[in-house]
């Protein structure tokens, strides 16, 4: 087997251009070098390693797929994917927070934002200078987020903004939040928040027991003043949210691999290494059979995103093929890190083997950016020409 995302049963690597090759080498360095020391200690804390956000911003990772005239890294979208998976390798709140920088942040703000936006705020958030934030998950609202109650009053000069959100990665450390709400006609408008703003507040969310290295929290919005020249002028309606969630589940269908990937390759080498009744416990026909079907299920999911980011690429990819591949890799994942641990006995639960932090850390990824459910019934709609939600 070669060494392409250190699991690559069906020498995947032939198919990747050596500029593709060579970024996912360049993350897999930088999370083995400079993440992987820290995040169980981060994980035990509940905290993000915010010094190392200068770091992943020099590396480009943050909007990465994005021109290279904002001074983002340009790279196609295979490339990017490459860097999710190995970021979420390591840990999904990492490839969480950049995930949400490009997709949720910086991608709305290129594809709907005045110029004046663009120059102010994609430099600085590419090279993590500036951090963002995505609002548009509300305490009473997940699943159906165009029942939002936040509410965006026109007041002289621009609105007023009412209400919360919540389960909002990077939301106490964010320098600008994109914040969705419906305007007096009930028309959905993007509006960028900044930080220090009168009227808005934080709250840093407690009690997580899944990733646990990120930072979530509560946006408050009370009376909170927007000038108009901070909203999103492009786009209305829930074209704009939804867009955004489509590149950030694109993000998750490829990091969540790469989560699968790391533990299955923790379990290899604990079932190469341990021994039993005289012999390493690898040699046993069960432990076999469930390696077999962790490399399997993980060949089946990378060929997958692949040819969705081949899609991508080409301008031919549907949202409903990334909800097929979001609502897969990250239940293949979840499956994965369980039948990992339960190789592991009874050190499947210790942190220092960080089966135990991807396999709760997958409960969330799991149900955010639309539940399992939620897009097994896109896909469902898309096959039958049958809306199932209505």
């Amino acid at each position: 087997m070669s060494d392409f995302l250190g699991t690559d049963y069906y020498n995947l690597d032939t198919l990747l251009s050596e500029e593709e090759l060579a970024v996912q080498k360049m993350t897999r360095e930088f999370v083995e070098s400079e993440f992987m020391p820290v995040v169980t200690a981060h994980h035990r804390d509940g905290t993000f390693p915010t010094d190392l956000i200068p770091m992943i911003g020099e590396l480009g990772f943050f909007g990465a797929n994005l021109p290279e005239e904002y001074g983002c890294a340009g790279l196609n979208n295979v490339a990017y994917g490459l860097v999710m998976y190995e970021l979420e390798r390591g840990d999904s709140g990492l490839r969480s927070m950049a995930s949400v920088q490009g997709g949720l942040v910086m991608y709305p703000i290129y594809s709907y934002g005045s110029e004046e936006q663009k120059q102010q705020w994609l430099p600085r958030l590419a090279k993590g200078g500036a951090i963002g934030c995505f609002g548009l998950t509300e305490p009473d609202f997940g699943s159906d987020p165009s029942g939002m109650i936040t509410r965006a009053q026109k007041t002289d000069g621009g609105y007023a903004l009412n209400g919360s959100k919540m389960w909002i990665t990077n939301g106490t450390i964010a320098d600008v939040a994109v914040v969705w709400a419906k305007d007096d006609e009930g028309v959905i408008r993007g509006f960028l928040v900044e930080q220090g703003t009168p009227g808005f507040t934080t709250q840093k969310m407690h009690g997580k027991f899944s990733l646990r290295a990120s930072d979530t929290a509560e946006l408050i919005f009370d009376d909170c003043h927007i000038p108009e020249e901070n909203v999103l002028p492009g786009v209305q309606g829930m074209k704009g949210p939804l867009s955004c969630l489509t590149q950030a589940r694109y993000g998750i269908a490829w990091g969540t691999v790469g989560a699968a990937a790391a533990c299955y390759e923790i379990a290899l080498k604990y079932a190469q290494e341990r021994i039993q009744f005289e012999k390493p416990i690898a040699s046993f026909q069960l432990i076999q059979k469930n390696l077999v079907d962790m490399v399997a299920e993980i060949t089946k999911a990378q060929l997958l995103v692949l040819q969705l980011g081949r899609l991508k690429d080409q301008d031919r990819m549907r949202h409903q093929q990334v909800s097929m591949a979001k609502m897969n890799n990250v239940a293949m994942a979840r499956d994965i890190a369980r039948t990992a641990r339960e190789t592991l006995g009874a050190n499947g639960i210790m942190d220092d083997y960080h089966i135990i932090r991807h396999m709760m850390n997958l409960e969330s990824v799991y149900t955010y950016e639309g539940t399992h459910e939620i897009h097994t019934l896109v896909v469902g709609a898309d096959i039958t020409g049958i809306d199932a939600f209505r």
